[in-house]
């Protein structure tokens, strides 16, 4: 069932949280000004601080199909837009003329032998209303990819040469995600609006955790945010997000840890940090310094 779009910034709050999303006010503003002007949405932030997963809850609290682009070194406009059901144009070619009839190219290069790629199928009618569209890790794409899809977000619209100009009769509500690999074109950036996805403080990112894995103790709860955020605060190669957080939480919560130790954290690094010198770098006395911080923290917040 499609659901109306908010008209206030509590509104859009209540929406993301309504998909189990933690938002700060900053990002619920952006969000429902991106709705009610009709933009793009331009996400960028640390890999694993929760942008893809703004797109998602976003289309499933509206009841909204998800078209999902993601992109990649190489990714071409034919795998993002159309292409033509070649075997099976060849075969419909051969059956027509074992029957003795001449098929013309109009009969094969008909939408019966389209494959739909994302952004073609993003501007199709919908009967739920417009889908939201995620162009995911839009920095791992080259600048060709990005002028072309500049392009298509100005007017959404798509010229197929075989049937003609296919436009959006509602514009999907779209969102872009980039890990900041590399600089995305202003040319782009001024078509969206921006907002940058941080890593959230302690207090929100404990109320995520204890969203997402309801099991945890309160107080293993509180002990893996505060190993988190003091881990964000070294000088690590990839520091863990939100993701790897909520995954250590239900990691630990499986292995029946009531509170961190050291023997346990260093049997567990693996699942928050994901590089061997990381991990090395915090085996053995950083381990139960960053312990004993946290634990003090703990100490003095009671």
């Amino acid at each position: 069932m499609t659901v109306k779009l908010p008209d206030t910034i509590d509104e859009a709050q209540a929406l993301l949280q309504s998909g189990d999303y933690i938002a700060d006010r900053s990002l619920a503003t952006i969000l429902l000004l991106g709705l009610k002007l009709g933009r793009p949405l331009f996400l960028e932030g640390e890999a694993g601080v929760g942008k893809t997963e703004i797109a998602k809850v976003l289309a499933a609290s509206l009841g909204r199909r998800l078209i999902r682009l993601q992109c990649y070194e190489g990714l071409d406009t034919a795998s993002a837009l159309y292409e033509w059901n070649f075997p099976a144009q060849m075969i419909s070619i051969r059956m027509a003329e074992a029957g003795g009839n001449k098929q013309s190219a109009r009969d094969v290069f008909s939408e019966d032998f389209l494959i739909r790629r994302p952004l073609l199928e993003a501007i199709m009618p919908h009967e739920d209303g417009p889908p939201v569209l995620l162009i995911d890790e839009l920095d791992r794409t080259d600048e060709a990819f990005e002028a072309f899809l500049l392009e298509i977000l100005s007017d959404f619209q798509i010229t197929i040469p075989e049937i003609g100009t296919i436009t959006a009769t509602e514009p999907p509500l779209v969102i872009i995600t980039s890990n900041r690999t590399r600089e995305i074109h202003d040319a782009l950036k001024r078509r969206c609006l921006y907002h940058w996805v941080d890593y959230p403080d302690a207090a929100r990112e404990l109320e995520i955790v204890r969203l997402k894995v309801p099991n945890i103790s309160a107080t293993l709860a509180e002990q893996i945010v505060g190993f988190v955020q003091s881990l964000r605060g070294l000088d690590l190669f990839k520091s863990p997000g939100v993701a790897e957080t909520l995954d250590w939480a239900t990691a630990l919560s499986e292995l029946d840890a009531v509170a961190l130790d050291a023997k346990t954290v260093s049997d567990t690094l693996g699942v928050i940090l994901k590089y061997q010198d990381d991990i090395e770098r915090l085996r053995g006395g950083l381990v139960q310094q960053v312990i004993d911080e946290v634990r003090t923290g703990q100490t003095a917040a009671e």
